[in-house]
């Protein structure tokens, strides 16, 4: 096993109550391992042709690459936004056994 079989995935909501709520979901769901909920985070983007900023929270998610197209829908089926941000960065390292336990806790 390679860390390349590896991401996290970065997702952003609303509110701490959608955040938590997602990240409940996949940890049961075996979708991911881990959740990190991060308040405070401040996004600023164009949407429908006008600039918009809010406030959001970050979650990061790590789990198995092979899992991230069942993470992604799973995760639109309970997001609030018509165009969540679900995106997955490759983890090119980690420590072994925190790796080990990413794959133990998303088998099924």
């Amino acid at each position: 096993m390679t860390s390349t079989s590896f991401i996290s995935v970065h997702i952003t909501a609303p509110s701490r109550a959608e955040a938590e709520k997602i990240a409940r979901a996949l940890v049961q769901e075996k979708l991911a391992a881990c959740v990190n909920i991060i308040s405070g985070a401040r996004s600023i983007y164009m949407w429908e042709g006008k600039l918009a900023e809010e406030d959001e929270v970050l979650l990061i998610a790590k789990t198995r690459t092979s899992l991230f197209e069942s993470l992604r829908k799973f995760v639109k089926t309970l997001h609030s936004y018509e165009c969540p941000c679900i995106v997955a960065v490759p983890i090119a390292a980690g420590h072994q056994p925190y790796l080990d336990w990413v794959q133990k806790e998303t088998t099924s």
